[in-house]
């Protein structure tokens, strides 16, 4: 999924939970995806486009939140994870967000923490607010390969966000844009980008479809309801 090879004679190793965040605003004809393009220094899928996001962290399971996941993402999350886990995930795809592009979702509050990775939201006093995302997907990497994610994409509409200041670019990602969703599939993705823009619009209202995952079972890429 990640577009590496599989290397033989490569143990399977565990994957890494990661979360990716896919910013919307407008809807149906006129419905953009906040994209941006990743540093031609990265090792994995340098100048290839995608959405926020990155592996979680140890201090995601402990950052203060102002508001927790509800409904269907809480509930699709915890059948897969455990509770603490989910909340993580859902943390780490609203920091790499802000850490990325300059985004926050999030609202006031007290007792921020210290460490260094959410210091956008100590700056403007916020708290990361998790009730606006739902789950689009999850992918999980096949096993012998480099680097193993098991990655939850979750999606929030632009009213999510904590103020209307602009996307920036970061040394992460560059050329960070809203981009109209008929334009996405014209960028340089990765596999995977394309299977979750396809994802998005099965889960979009009024009448989303279950949640899916993209994985390997006994050798074969299958697309699983969760």
């Amino acid at each position: 999924m990640s577009g590496e090879q599989p290397e033989e004679g490569l143990k399977p190793i565990r994957p890494r939970l990661a979360a990716s965040l896919i910013l919307t605003r407008g809807q149906d004809q006129t419905l953009e995806v906040l994209m941006g393009r990743r540093s031609a220094k990265h090792v994995f899928m340098p100048n290839k486009y995608v959405f926020p996001g990155g592996r979680v962290d140890r201090a995601d399971t402990t950052a203060p939140i102002a508001g927790d996941l509800t409904g269907d993402a809480k509930a699709v999350m915890e059948r897969c994870l455990p509770e603490r886990r989910a909340r993580a995930a859902a943390v780490a795809a609203v920091r790499e967000t802000a850490e990325e592009t300059g985004l926050l979702i999030g609202r006031q509050g007290s007792h921020h923490s210290r460490h260094p990775h959410w210091k956008p939201f100590l700056k403007d006093g916020y708290l990361p607010d998790l009730a606006e995302l739902r789950v689009i997907t999850r992918a999980i990497t096949p096993p012998k390969r480099k680097r193993r994610f098991d990655t939850w994409f979750f999606t929030a509409d632009i009213t999510a966000l904590a103020d209307d200041r602009a996307p920036v670019p970061s040394e992460e990602l560059e050329d960070v844009r809203w981009v109209p969703y008929g334009e996405t599939k014209a960028l340089d993705l990765p596999f995977i980008t394309h299977f979750v823009l396809d994802e998005l619009l099965r889960v979009q209202p009024p009448a989303p479809q279950p949640i899916r995952c993209f994985r390997e079972r006994y050798g074969k890429m299958l697309v699983e309801e969760l």
